[in-house]
């Protein structure tokens, strides 16, 4: 595996409209809303959207589904999303030589999947060529549009491990072990927000006036990106997995699994915040009155029973009553409990939604509402994480993470595990990803 302290990920892909001097972040008071905390969340967006689009496409592609072509037009939007970001920065001819060399590399998954579905070992080869084709070119892109900011051989070893990922995913798929597809998705997911961090720090560090002089590294920042994570896997593997569900696919009881390691990724994040009672009442809310719901609107899609579908809405109904009064709670209304009960309430609306359309062959649409869906969760994270690092400043001021969490409502924080622990036992949560980034350079300094 690359050395991580030198991660730099291929694609400039974020909306740089810089907010206003009055968010800029004040010494005495960190905030997740900054210019470069806006740039590393909007690569957080973009980035992690296109593995789990890549890795859509190419699946759907190969078993011939009917929502493939779908899937890929998502999947060739999002490098459209990205030009008009490449645009504001390096102008315009630079954006057109970004969206030709970005746009292209998605064709060759065509060439794999034929490939993997001929069993032709010659065109898997001369796939895997164009991948190599398309490395060094984008890598030699970055490094000239970075002005050397992003070195070349940290753009090559990125650009490299990124499509590894893809393609293991894709493989582990095609040879029907499931278990290894997901696991390896969620890596590769997860490997997206790394390279989110090491991407932002380095446009930042180029353009510093353009974000003013503001940071893209700070532990607000690395809190709210690890919301962002969170908040938007657990959109991608719900929306997936209702599919899977009523496509009644083999590999539907191993997405379940990623949902079950997610939700234990959650509650390990809540756990070192708000402590062991609040990470339990957490998991009580989130496992009762909505990962099951799901799977209930999905039986009762199947089954053409209306009266159980509907009960099962009500349920999802109840949670965002329930995970809504949990935040508030847990944040001491910096968060209002009404607030986060509406965002919740949209987000299940938005899963629905996304897959009623599915159910209904409206491909387009669903493709169209998983998109908004899943962006929609990045609000999620910049919420939650504005209401913590309000309700815990000192423990989000300056450079370092605190290894000790406040006592709260739900009991203190938790006295077995420190953040620095569960970074090195690679739990998923937020604390966790935060201090692993802090750790990681910390050691680039020694």
């Amino acid at each position: 595996m690359m050395n991580l302290k030198k991660l730099i990920v291929p694609a400039l892909s974020v909306s740089l409209l810089i907010p206003t001097a009055g968010n800029v972040q004040a010494a005495e008071k960190p905030t997740v809303n900054t210019p470069a905390s806006q740039l590393r969340a909007d690569l957080d967006y973009l980035l992690s959207e296109h593995f789990v689009l890549a890795v859509t496409a190419m699946t759907k592609s190969y078993d011939g589904a009917k929502d493939a072509e779908a899937a890929n037009k998502a999947l060739d939007q999002n490098a459209l999303d990205m030009t008009p970001a490449i645009a504001s920065v390096y102008g315009e001819e630079g954006a057109a030589e970004f969206e030709r060399i970005f746009r292209e590399h998605n064709n060759y998954t065509d060439d794999l999947v034929n490939a993997a579905k001929d069993k032709d070992k010659n065109a898997r080869a001369d796939a895997e060529k164009e991948v190599a084709e398309f490395v060094e070119e984008f890598s030699t892109f970055l490094s000239t549009a970075t002005e050397g900011k992003l070195p070349k051989e940290a753009a090559t070893e990125a650009v490299k491990v990124h499509e590894a990922q893809v393609l293991e995913v894709f493989d582990n798929y095609v040879e029907g072990d499931y278990k290894e597809a997901n696991e390896t998705f969620r890596e590769g997911y997860k490997h997206m927000y790394v390279i989110s961090d090491a991407l932002s720090g380095a446009i930042t560090t180029q353009m510093p006036e353009k974000f003013e002089n503001t940071k893209s590294d700070t532990p607000a920042a690395d809190l709210r990106s690890a919301l962002n994570s969170l908040a938007a896997e657990h959109f991608a593997l719900a929306a997936t997995g209702m599919q899977k569900g009523f496509d009644q696919k083999e590999d539907y009881d191993f997405v379940s699994w990623a949902e079950d390691a997610h939700t234990a990724d959650f509650k390990a994040a809540i756990a070192s915040i708000y402590g062991e009672e609040g990470a339990a009442q957490f998991e009580k809310v989130w496992q009762g009155n909505h990962i099951n719901a799901q799977s209930e609107i999905v039986a009762a899609t199947l089954e053409g029973d209306e009266a159980k579908a509907k009960e099962a809405k009500a349920k999802l109904d109840q949670f965002a009553m329930d995970f809504g009064a949990f935040l508030g709670a847990a944040t001491a209304e910096n968060l209002p409990a009404a607030d986060a009960e509406k965002a919740i309430k949209a987000h299940e609306d938005l899963v629905r939604q996304t897959f009623d359309q599915y159910v209904a062959g409206d491909y387009d649409a669903s493709y169209a509402s998983f998109r908004e869906g899943y962006k929609y969760m990045f609000g999620v994270g910049q919420a939650l994480g504005g209401a913590i690092v309000t309700q815990m400043p000192d423990k989000f001021a300056g450079s370092e993470m605190p290894s000790d969490m406040p006592k709260t409502g739900f009991g203190g924080a938790s006295d077995s595990t420190s953040t620095s622990a569960i970074a090195l036992t690679g739990l998923g949560s937020l604390l966790a990803i935060s201090a692993l980034f802090l750790f990681r350079r910390k050691s680039m300094n020694q």
